[in-house]
């Protein structure tokens, strides 16, 4: 089957520089020569119609194909990450989120960090996430990031590394979750023989990391709140609701009385204690944030401040989001735990800072430049692949707004081996974990693996082309 595959300069995950099998990837190879390249192309054809009739769609928003519905490509070779690598990288996440959630404590509370110059205060309060309606607030449990999901690469030495920090609404889940399943029933020969760390009680531990956040109540009543079917990831939100057996709402079933949230019901009104929120910080509360907003609830902040309800995430986690505060989270972890960090950051240039943008106007052929609030691929410029107009345009918009931009070296991105076009090709990939934070912490084994099933192409979003991989966590060697 692998005759013809020919791994790319970089690390590839199947193959070392040499062509030769990594070890622990051998018996899967093995499992997959037995299985033939046609009947692993029509089992993908078969897995692909499987997903279509498990409704596991995503929504083009922002395109010239808007409110189109489009099954999530999957690829069905999946992707090996040893126990080993992923102790380290369980112990990086938690250690990277409670530096965060410290960060975030402490930006909305005494501005330790601000004060001692760690950070510039000029760029916390002018991030698209910073919510200054949330200064001295101190949310339950003490915790701002109960559920998130941490962007992860290997560069072309193998080392993984952070590439990005998703804390107010991570998405993707359901497709991690729906990967498994269908890779259990499409392609059961390859997991014979092998022990693969199982993925399928998240939902249990997202519940009970949910209920969790209203201590004040033996039976916590909780819902997800969702910007409605038009949204790009309604999949994702009635299954995750479906899942954990809790209602589905949008803004307008709930309501405030009495700085209490109620859910209005066939049966009168039903007491809300906590509510997984889908839809961003500025539409949840129009007293608050947007006025105009027809899908958040008048109040809710409110019975928020009073602590009567519990929102996951918590308001104001954007600002950590943003991609020059990004930057600052290995010094964050220095600053609050007092540890060097277990996963590094991607080198990050800050066009703000004079040096910086020299550099990288200088070399914006070579480097990768990001808009600080943008998310899903956009707002990029991947300078080896940009022609001369695209980084003209570029330079000047960094110049007019370099708070906007950081730029990052041009990674090659490790790659696994993908169906493209019928045949086997190398294709880069990241990897999505998923953190669950209420009274403990808990790290899902493995992630979502996006996948750039266009040939030679770095973008990983699924609105710019991108799929998935079922990822494994297997008690093999290091690969």
């Amino acid at each position: 089957m692998f005759t013809d595959y020919r791994p790319s300069r970089g690390y590839d995950e199947y193959f070392s520089a040499f062509d030769e099998p990594r070890s622990a990837l051998r018996p899967l190879l093995s499992s997959l020569g037995q299985l033939g390249l046609e009947e692993l192309n029509r089992n993908h054809a078969a897995a692909g119609n499987l997903l279509k009739r498990l409704g596991a769609t995503f929504r083009l928003n922002d395109s010239g194909e808007r409110g189109v519905e489009r099954i999530l490509p999957f690829d069905p070779l999946p992707r090996l990450i040893s126990s080993d690598d992923w102790q380290r990288l369980e112990r990086g996440l938690i250690q990277r989120l409670e530096a965060i959630d410290l960060f975030l404590a402490d930006v909305y509370g005494d501005q330790r960090i601000l004060n001692d110059g760690v950070l510039s205060r000029e760029d916390v309060v002018s991030s698209q996430g910073w919510r200054p309606q949330l200064l001295g607030f101190k949310p339950p449990l003490g915790k701002w990031c109960h559920i998130s999901g941490l962007d992860l690469v290997r560069d072309g030495q193998g080392t993984w590394r952070v590439l990005e920090d998703n804390l107010r609404c991570p998405s993707g889940v359901a497709y991690f979750l729906e990967n498994r399943r269908v890779m259990k029933r499409m392609f059961p020969s390859l997991f014979s023989g092998r022990t693969v760390q199982p993925i399928d009680d998240y939902p249990s531990h997202l519940l009970r990391s949910l209920r969790e956040l209203a201590p004040w109540t033996e039976t916590p009543n909780v819902v997800l709140l969702t910007p409605g079917v038009y949204n790009s990831a309604y999949f994702e939100h009635s299954y995750l609701a479906q899942q954990m057996g809790i209602q589905l709402v949008e803004g307008r079933d709930l309501v405030v009385q009495d700085e209490r949230v109620w859910l209005r019901s066939t049966s009168g009104l039903e007491l809300v204690d906590v509510i997984y929120r889908r839809i961003d910080d500025d539409f949840l509360d129009p007293a608050v944030f947007r006025s105009d907003s027809i899908l958040g609830v008048r109040g809710l902040m409110e019975a928020y401040r009073v602590g009567r309800v519990a929102i996951a995430n918590a308001p104001g986690t954007g600002v950590a989001d943003d991609k020059l505060i990004y930057a600052y989270v290995p010094d964050m972890i220095r600053y609050y735990l007092g540890q060097e960090p277990i996963i590094e950051n991607v080198p990050t240039y800050i066009c703000s800072r004079p040096d910086d943008q020299a550099y990288v106007l200088a070399h914006l052929k070579d480097l990768v430049v990001k808009a600080v609030a943008e998310a899903g691929g956009y707002g990029m410029l991947i300078g080896p692949h940009a022609g001369a107009e695209e980084i003209a345009e570029f330079a000047v918009k960094i110049k007019a707004n370099p708070r906007n931009y950081i730029a990052q070296p041009t990674l090659e991105l490790s790659t696994v081996p993908s169906l493209s076009e019928g045949e086997l090709f190398p294709c880069h990939v990241d990897l999505r974990p998923y953190v669950l934070r209420g009274q403990g912490t808990w790290v899902s084994p493995g992630g979502l693996t996006r996948v750039a099933l266009r040939r030679g192409s770095l973008v990983v979003n699924s609105s710019q082309g991108g799929g998935c991989k079922d990822t494994w966590i297997v008690g093999e060697p290091s690969c």
